[in-house]
């Protein structure tokens, strides 16, 4: 039941503008895609194994604004999800999950518990929660995993958020590497991060930069401030090898189309492989100009929102070895963690709190922006002191 009273003003139609509304309800613009479908129909089994999904997947839904004049835009429910296989869910516990269904004989289940069962520091893998099989369907299988969100998705502020970001993603390789996992498909769109830290009140989970309900905007906090764990997601392209096995591999990779080596002809290291995909990720986030390109399930949501900065040079060196043509120039992953160790400790300590400038911004812009950002980290770092 909708609460009007949170509702703004703006968010209730005129009549004429509500007869439009309610044509294209009809018409089924708001209607269920077929793969919502397959998750309203799977709800009462994922409720028994005690995951709730959002009520427009419930089987008796109707939508909340049919026979208001409330604007569907302002209703939780009118929110599609636009990912296939993977939906989040509400564990019996409250907490915000993903829930991906997939081929039960796919490797991925198997890296998948692999990862999650292996306690190790460098290990940034996502983890499962939980997994069962699909009773209706035997061909597949379901994981839950926490909820992450886009790693880029509150922008990165100081240079010290990239910092640890990018430690995180080093460590993360060398700790699949080193367990002779290669990933085949890094990308921006598969390193994501748990945001919670950020948005201490949650946010909802398709319309990120919004509340649960969908109804107002969020500020997230600071990077800097909290620890932020980033993980790799998406093993369904992934590779185990046996003990002792090459790593070399045919065919082509997922979202990573700039690995010049790949060939569904002449065999690729795929550890190397994926040293270039990460370093192209590093490049597209912090190194090369790019447009702001907004997801299309989430009118808000960054896919790349990578500009140029000035205070990311120090990484330079260590990105374009990443990213040579000849895969063997390219460092191992074991030995990129200890590189960029000792770029950062060439860099002050203070760095780390300098605001990320792009090059594009004029001198009286840096400035401005400078003091803007030195005085609301002040207000914030003051109304953390006194509480």
């Amino acid at each position: 039941m909708l609460d009007r009273s949170k509702l703004p003003r703006y968010a209730f139609m005129s009549p004429a503008v509500q007869e439009g509304y309610d044509e294209m309800t009809r018409k089924g613009t708001y209607a269920l895609t077929s793969a919502e479908k397959i998750w309203r129909d799977k709800q009462p089994y994922l409720i028994a194994r005690g995951y709730s999904l959002r009520p427009r997947y419930s089987r008796d839904w109707e939508p909340s604004w049919s026979g208001t004049n409330i604007d569907p835009h302002y209703c939780e429910d009118s929110i599609v999800s636009t990912t296939v296989n993977v939906i989040d869910a509400r564990s019996s516990g409250g907490e915000l999950v993903a829930i991906k269904r997939l081929i039960t004989q796919s490797q991925e289940i198997e890296i998948a518990q692999f990862v999650t069962a292996t306690k190790h520091p460098h290990n940034h893998c996502v983890p499962m929660l939980d997994s069962f099989p699909d009773p209706e369907d035997p061909n597949w299988f379901f994981i839950v995993m926490p909820y992450l969100r886009l790693f880029n998705n509150p922008e990165f502020e100081l240079v010290g958020e990239v910092v640890e970001f990018i430690r995180q993603m080093l460590e993360g390789l060398e700790f699949l590497h080193s367990n002779s996992i290669a990933h085949r498909d890094i990308s921006i769109l598969n390193i994501m991060m748990d945001g919670r830290p950020l948005y201490p009140q949650g946010h909802h989970p398709v319309r990120h930069m919004y509340s649960a309900d969908a109804l107002n905007l969020v500020t997230p906090l600071r990077r800097i401030d909290h620890r932020i764990e980033y993980f790799y997601i998406d093993f369904g392209l992934s590779v185990r090898f046996p003990p002792g096995a090459s790593p070399l591999v045919l065919g082509y990779i997922g979202r990573g189309k700039n690995v010049p080596e790949i060939s569904a002809t002449v065999p690729w290291d795929a550890y190397k492989a994926d040293v270039c995909a990460l370093g192209n990720v590093f490049h597209k986030a912090f190194l090369q100009v790019r447009t702001t390109t907004l997801s299309p399930s989430a009118n808000e949501a960054r896919a790349t929102s990578a500009q140029e900065y000035r205070d990311t040079d120090f990484i330079k060196p260590l990105v374009d070895c990443m990213r040579q043509h000849e895969p063997q120039s390219r460092p191992a992953a074991h030995e990129l963690v200890t590189m960029f160790q000792q770029l950062c400790k060439l860099e002050h300590p203070s760095k780390s709190r300098w605001r990320l400038s792009a090059r594009t911004e004029s001198v009286p812009e840096r400035v401005l922006y400078d003091v803007v950002a030195a005085t609301r980290g002040g207000i914030l770092d003051l109304k953390r002191f006194v509480g």
